[in-house]
Parts: C-alpha cells; structure tokens; sequence
C-alpha cells in the first residue's frame, strides 16, 4: 500500500496540489516539501526533456568503486524488471544495470542511457533528486513523483558519501514498477551504499600506501634508514620512529599528539614548510613538510620530525645542518637494486635490510658521502637518529582530518560557551557566537514569541521573531534583531519547523527560493550567501525555534558533517534554551504573584509623603516587601520585609505575612506586639506544613521586618525590629543617621521577645525602610554600602522619588541577587491649632459643657456642617466614658482629611457593637456612633484605652 494506505499513490493530493489548493494530509512532507519546490522552480509537470551531458568520466573514482557492486545488483536482480542508477552528487547519471537486457532497448533513452541529470531543478520529484536534496535514503511513489512520466514507477534512492569527508559522492538508485514493491529493497540498496562507501575509502589507503612506498623508497635510495611503525594496510596516521633512535620512544602521548595536529596542518597546506614545535620538558621539535609522488603520478605530503632538543650540541647541530640534504620523493623508482616483495602487496612495507646502504642517484638533494665540514659517517649517524616520519597523505585527506579535528574542537567550545545563563536571548547568541566564523559566515536565530515569554513551545510554525542575527560583517543583509520574519511555503525555514528536521541547501541559487525567503537581501549586495543549512531547535519534545547557517566567503557549501555538526550545536543550544524558558515561565509567575501581593496604590493619608521602588533578584523573585498602613489619629504605619529564599514559595508566604500584618495593624497593636503576633504565626505555618511543602520545597525558615509607626500630632516614630537592617533617617539640614534599635530575632524562631524604640523627628525629615538586597552583596562590604546609602541620602530637600531615584542609581548592585524593597517616607506635622483637647471630669453634668466647645471650636474652623453630628458623636463616647470608664477622660479633635474625635480614659475594658432589642433601656450608644460616622474603633495606650470616630467633613 502507499503511503496514505491507498493502493496507488495520492493522486488526488496531487491534483489539489497543482490546483493551487491546501494540501495538509495524504502526502509526506518530503515530498510535498520537494513540490513546492518544483513549483517556485517553475517546474512543469508534462516536462519530458532532461539536460544531458557527455562530458562524465566513465571511469571516475565512484564508478570504479561501484562497478563490481552493481554488477552483483545486476546479477541479484537477474530476470526482474529492476533498473539500478548510478548518479554522481549533481544529478548526473553515470552507470545503469538492468535486471532484463531488454528493458535497455525497450525503455526511452532518458531511463536507459547515462548522461542525463535527474537533479530536482531539472527532473522535478524523484528518487535520485530526492535523495540528494534530503541526503538519506527516499522512497518515491507513483503520483509522487513530480513528472508525469514517471508515474508508473516507484523507486528507492540512498546517497553514497565518501567516509573520510562525508561528502555525498553520487546517489544509488532502484527503478522498479510499482506493483514489484519489496519491504526488503530498502535493506538491499543501504547495504550495497555501504559497500560502495568502503570500496572509496579503500581506494584511498591504496593511494596513501602508494605515497608511503615512495617516501620510504626515497629514504633507502638516499641511505636513511626511516622504519614505520604502522600496521599493515592502515593509512599511516602514526608516528614511525627511525630503530637507531631509543628517544624516540620517550616521547609523551601528549607530545606524539601535538606533532600529528602540527603535520595536519602541513599536509593540507600542500606547501614546503618548516614549522618548530614546543614540546613537553623543554623539548623541540622542527617538522619539515616534503612533496612526495608515487610510481602511478599520486601526488602528496611526508612530514618528518627532527628531534632538536634533548640531545648533544654537536649531533644536534649536524643533524638540522644536512636535514635537508635527503630527498624527499623521486618520481619513479630509482635505479636500485629489486624492490623489496612488501612493496607490492597491499601491506605497508618495511625498510630493505642490506649490508649496505644504496647511494642516491646525483641530483640537487642528493646526500653526500661525507658531510661538509668533515662529519663523515658521523653525520649520517646522526641524520638517521635525528629524523623520524610523522605523517604521509594528500592534501585533501589532510584537509579533511584538519576539519575533523577542528569540529571538535568547535562541539568541545559550545559545551563551554552555550548556556552560560538562564536567559533565552542570550542562549541564542552564544550558539551564533560560537558557530561564526568556525561553521558558517552569518547565523540567524528565529524564535516564537511564546518561547520568548517563557510559554510552552506551539504546536505547530507560527510567527516567529528575529531573536539572533551575528556574521562576519555588521553591515549583514538579514533582517535585524526584534523583527517579525514572515516564513513563506517552500523556504527551508519553513520546511524545517514543519518537519523537525534539518534542511540542507546547499546551493541557493538553484533553489529559486531565496528571494521569496524571509531574507531576499541575501541574495544581493556585495556578499551574498550561496549555502545555507536549517536547523530545528528541539528540547524534549518542543519546537523553539530555527537556527539557520549561512555561508558567504567560505567557498566551500555545507556538506553533512557540517550539518551534523550544526545539529549537534543546536541541540544543546535548544536544551539550554528550554531551560532558559521554563526558568523565564517560573520566573514570570513568581514575579506577577510577588506583584500581585504588593500594594499597586498607596493609601491616600496626611501624615508622610511616599515614594517607593521594587527590584526583583535576577537569580529568582524573592519575598521582599512593603506597606503603608493609615492608623486612627492620622497616625501611619510603614513596614519593611524580607521572607528568606526565593521562588514561589518565598513569595506566597510574603502574601501571608503582610496580610497578617495589615490585619494586626487594624487591631492598633504597638510595634513589639505586632511583630510577636507575626512571629506566632510564622512558627504556626512552618508546623503546619511540616518542613516541608506539597511541592518538595523546603518549609517557611524565616523573615525579617521593620515595623514603624509616626504620629503626625506628636511627631513621635515608634519602631521595632525583627532581625532587620534599621531605617534611615534623613533630617531637614541633609544629616543622615541610621537609629540604634534593639535587634530583635528574625521571625519564625519563636519565644523570643521584641523591644520598641521611640524617636523624635523633625518636620522635613525622611525615613527611609530598606531591605537588605540594598546594600548586602557579595562583591562589597555592607559597611561600604551602608557609607554609599548614606552619602546618596545626604542632600536636603529632596522629594521621596527623588531620593528613591538617587538610591537606587549609586547603591543598588547592577546585577541584584536578592529582592530590594525602598520605602521612602518624608513626614509632614499636624499644626496645633488645628487640634483640640479638653479634660473631662467623671461628673455625667459635664457632658453638656464640651458639647458646647466642640461647637465653638468646629465654627472656628469653619466646619459649621458637621456640628450636630459631632455633638451626637461626643455625647455618646464622653457619657460612656464616665459612666463606664475610669480616670482620667480626655476629649481630643483633629481637622485632618477628615474630622477625628477621640475619647479616652484609663480603663483598658473595650466596649462592642450589639444590636439592641426593643424592651432593652441601653445598648443603642455605639450603634448610633457607628451609623453618625465613616469609621470607628478602640486602640489601647499604656494608660486605658482610646475610643475614635472619623466624620467626613460635608456630614450634616
């Protein structure tokens, strides 16, 4: 059955397909991918020509090692209506095997004679196109294919790449009628790329053991006596010591290491070179690259090392003086005696022992029989204890163990450079960073915006946004960072987030694609891009995103170790990145839950002017807090705290604590009672929750607060601290001074008592509530800090937001660690005339007298309209006062926001709000107080009690 379970393949997607329509089942992507590319091509699909090119070596290294391969295909495929394709890596199909002869006469030339190129640009969709553009093993159904006359036929199509480089050599390809499908086939056709794949790579160590034959033939022709070490038939990648040399075997790994990655480089250099190496120990070493040319005209590299540390001064100079004095290659064997048998098997030959050594025919670097200055046989000994082979290869096996090398060395940098921070944006640009300019010329990073925002990934390709564009240039021609980037059908971005897999393209031009692409400027100006690679940002099981590699300068296209190589850096980068996001996600939820829990407006109040700021940790939202809390009696409270930890957790039990905080205030509890009150309620949650929460993170440890209370009619600040850095206080003339309180311990230890501290301020001055992120910080003393918080405070005259600015700007770290809550509070003094008091005897007569005052003193403020309600309001509090309470009565008004009337007396008994019933004689006073006023209530001094009540000043 084909793909869509349909016993022919989907015609009918097809025919939407040209139709124009959306086509989202029924098809695979590959294939639907690779008709949208045929389309922006302006491929036809009654398109029957195909170019055609005689110019193909018929008997090129992939035809020589495919030849005995398809012959055994042919062979397997003996009677059948198979059709095997050999194509090389532009499309261009080399040799063909039939199953029947016949097929070769009754089949059109276009699928019987090699020449003709099936690359996708030209044949449309099909299996040798196919495999080259997705570089693994396709499958292509009847309808699928692109042209209408392949429609018959189905075919299986594997790359074949050369295993010292990776590069895709060419494309082996099966042709078959659609009713001959075979499971197996696809099990068949990987083998036989395999074996194609190892006869190149043998080909290769024929040549490099052609090249070691002449070196070692040129060596024994000049008198030295060069041994190597390799194994037989292996490329000699090893260092080969000279036998007469017992040093050269005390030499480290690390050094044999170094020498290799040295010669590497000489090699794939293809130039003369001599290059001094830094060994361990205080060695050297001095490589000398040589030309070598086999017997079959196969033209190469010998580096050999000279040992010119370690050793007697006089061999030592010798030695480098005639190092050169040796050929390094002859370009047919020499006239000497026969060959030694290893020569011609596919072993590596050994060194020719002979009593004596042969003499090298005269030429330019022939070696003399004696050395200039007298050295003789001498010299010849130390020329053969000196110099020893390192490495014999072609330029091009050079070239590729060099880029091998280096793309560790790129995979090892990446595991050190990427992740190096919880932060989306960064993670992207460290993977560009770390991939320009040693994998790609520019690289661009598109990334969703709910990934940005620390959402989980989409399901499908959305918007994406230009999170990351860094090249060799500034003046790049891709759109810039923080831009939208619209993916059209077709594009290999697109096709990349469709799929989840990487897409290689490794000629733009061809693709017709680029300037419909989300960057058309690519393909102009003076460096346009000509190779690119996509890549998906997966993390388990998510898409973040797109990572595309582009190459401009660097000549060379994409081949698939550097796509692998991609994909392995974009793999971590992605797994980096979706920690980033979830940390981003739990950040932003601790972070609009710490908010939440915080005042979004201060109450309005006259006693102190206000200005505040709130800086989260960058490691994680802690559980700093403030408040401002109006008091009875135009009294205020301020507070400061700090739950320890960060996170969720820390944050959930700030809400806690400054809700309790807020309802123990309205129970008008002095500073050291508030503080026990939240201390006991701390103590209670930890035991609640066991040490432990639900979630697995560890239980409450503790908080500090600083609680104060100021009283505009006194000027008097009561405060207390638990474990809490003390305030600031900021006085009128710009003196600052940090208030000596008791200490207190922090909440959550229990049993421990708190002390409050009373102080006197001036009008004008400011307090300032801090939490310790302020000033505590690893890289700075607090003395330090608290000295920076003091002189940023010592200006007189300055506004709360002012100051709260200037605090910030010259104390706050760049980078906090903690939370940092700023409290800024200038105070402000009620004027006495606009308080009144009065004494009361406990005599019920008097009651009348103060009525009558009261009226007298609301007519000298001007506040005629609340006066019968006013009178009401005293009656009722000073008749219960006397009747109930105790010694002494005090009668108190303040003309604030509002008008405030106190009571108090010296008995601590608190009376309460009851509905009375109707045969009851009292018990309807405080009701009548409650309905004549906007607010009411009782707060206890040392001495009794103070009954309050407020009336807007238009009550009538």
């Amino acid at each position: 059955m084909g793909v869509t379970g349909e016993p022919v393949s989907p015609v009918r997607s097809r025919e939407r397909f040209l139709l124009g329509e959306p086509v989202e089942t029924g098809v695979r992507s590959p294939i639907l991918h690779s008709w949208e590319r045929c389309r922006l091509l302006g491929l036809s699909p009654d398109q029957t020509e195909l170019p055609y090119r005689d110019d193909f070596d018929p008997d090129s290294r992939l035809v020589r090692a495919a030849g005995p391969v398809l012959d055994q295909l042919a062979a397997r495929f003996a009677g059948s209506r198979m059709n095997v394709s050999l194509a090389d890596a532009a499309g261009t199909v080399l040799q063909r095997r039939f199953g029947e002869p016949e097929l070769a006469r009754r089949l059109p030339p276009i699928q019987a004679v090699p020449g003709f190129v099936f690359a996708e640009r030209f044949a449309g969709t099909n299996g040798i196109g196919l495999a080259l553009a997705e570089r693994r093993l396709v499958q292509v159904y009847g309808a699928e294919h692109f042209a209408e006359r392949s429609q018959s036929n189905a075919c299986c199509a594997v790359p074949v790449r050369n295993q010292l480089n990776g590069l895709v050599e060419g494309v082996l390809c099966f042709g078959y009628p659609r009713s001959d499908e075979d499971p197996a086939l696809t099990a068949l056709i990987r083998r036989a790329a395999e074996s194609i794949e190892r006869r190149l790579t043998e080909q290769s160590s024929q040549r490099e053991r052609a090249l070691l034959r002449s070196y070692l033939d040129a060596r024994a022709h000049a008198g030295a006596d060069g041994q190597p070490a390799a194994a037989g038939g292996a490329i000699p990648y090893t260092i080969a010591y000279s036998a007469a040399d017992p040093s050269g075997a005390l030499l480290d790994p690390r050094d044999e290491s170094v020498l290799k990655e040295r010669a590497a480089e000489l090699i794939s250099s293809t130039q003369r070179a001599a290059v001094e190496v830094t060994l361990l120990h205080g060695r050297r070493a001095t490589l000398l690259s040589r030309p070598v040319t086999s017997g079959t005209g196969i033209e190469g590299i010998a580096v050999e090392a000279v040992l010119t540390d370690g050793e007697p001064a006089a061999r030592r100079s010798t030695a480098l003086s005639t190092v050169g004095a040796a050929p390094a290659a002859t370009p047919a064997a020499p006239p000497t005696p026969p060959a030694p048998a290893a020569h011609s098997a596919p072993q590596t030959p050994q060194t020719p022992q002979t009593p004596q050594a042969p003499q090298a025919p005269p030429g330019p670097h022939a070696a003399p029989a004696a050395d200039r200055n007298g050295a003789g046989p001498d010299h010849d000994r130390a020329d053969r204890a000196a110099r020893r082979l390192v490495l014999v290869g072609e330029p091009e096996v050079g070239r590729y163990a060099l880029a091998a090398r280096r793309r560790l060395e790129l995979l090892a940098e990446a595991s050190a450079r990427i992740g190096t921070t919880l932060d989306v944006h960064r993670t992207a640009r460290e993977l560009a960073e770390v991939a320009v300019p040693g994998l790609a010329d520019y690289v661009t990073v598109d990334v969703p915006e709910a990934v940005l925002r620390g959402e989980e990934p989409p399901d499908n390709a959305g918007p994406v946004r230009r999170t990351v564009v860094h090249g060799i240039r500034d003046d790049h021609p891709f759109h810039p960072e923080g831009s939208p980037v619209e993916l059209r059908p077709g594009t290999p971005h697109l096709r990349c987030l469709a799929d989840g897999k990487a897409v290689v393209e490794a000629d733009l031009a061809a693709g017709g694609w680029l300037a419909r692409g989300p960057d058309p400027a690519a393909a102009l100006g003076g460096h346009p891009v000509h190779s690119l690679v996509a890549v998906p940002l997966l993390a388990r099981g998510g898409l973040l995103g797109v990572a595309c590699f582009y190459r401009s300068e660097d000549p060379a296209p994409f081949a698939d170790d550097d796509t692998w190589l991609a994909q392995e850096l974009c793999a971590r980068a992605a797994l980096c990145m979706d920690n980033a996001r979830q940390y981003t996600r739990e950040h932003t939820l601790a972070l609009a839950l710490q908010r939440s829990l915080l005042p979004h407006r201060l109450p309005e109040q006259g006693a102190v002017e206000v200005a505040h700021r709130y800086l989260p940790a960058e490691s994680g939202v802690g559980g700093d807090w403030f408040d401002v809390i109006p008091l009875s009696g135009t009294r205020v409270a301020l507070l400061v705290g700090d739950v320890v930890g960060h996170g969720l957790h820390a944050a959930a039990t700030m809400g806690r604590l400054r809700t309790a905080a807020r309802n123990f205030a309205e129970l008008e509890l002095a500073p050291d009672e508030l503080l026990t009150h939240l201390d006991n309620l701390l103590v209670r949650l930890d035991r609640e929750e066991g040490g432990e929460s639900d979630t697995g993170s560890a239980g409450i440890v503790g908080a500090t607060c600083l609680y104060v209370i100021y009283d505009p009619t006194t000027r008097e600040c009561t405060m207390a601290r638990a474990g809490h850095l003390p305030p600031a206080v900021v006085r009128p003339d710009g003196s600052v001074d940090f208030p000596e309180l008791p200490a207190g311990p922090p909440l959550g230890l229990g049993g421990l008592p708190f002390e409050t501290a009373a102080i006197d301020l001036p009008e004008g001055s400011t307090l300032v509530l801090y939490t310790d992120g302020l000033v505590e910080d690893r890289h700075r003393d607090i003395d330090a800090a608290l000295e920076d918080l003091r002189r940023a405070l010592a200006h007189p005259g300055r506004t709360p937001e002012d100051t709260c600015r200037s605090v910030i700007d010259a104390v706050a770290p760049d980078h906090p660690d903690d939370d940092i809550a700023l409290l800024a509070a200038r105070i402000h003094t009620l004027p006495a005339e606009r308080i009144a008091a009065w004494d009361v005897p406990a005599d019920p007569a008097r009651v009348g007298e103060i009525r009558a005052a009261a009226t007298r003193t609301l007519t000298e403020w001007g506040l005629e309209e609340p006066a019968f309600a006013v009178e009401l309001l005293l009656s009722e509090l000073v008749t219960n006062a006397v009747r109930y309470g105790g010694e002494p009565i005090q009668v108190r008004m303040i003309h604030d926001r509002t008008l405030i009337c106190e009571v108090s007396d010296g008995s601590s008994t608190a009376p309460h709000l009851r509905r009375a019933a109707g045969t009851d004689e009292g018990g309807r006073g405080l009701f009548l107080v409650a309905q004549l006023s906007q607010a009411w209530g009782t707060r206890y001094t040392p001495r009794g009690k103070v009954i309050w009540a407020e009336c807007a000043l238009d009550a009538a």
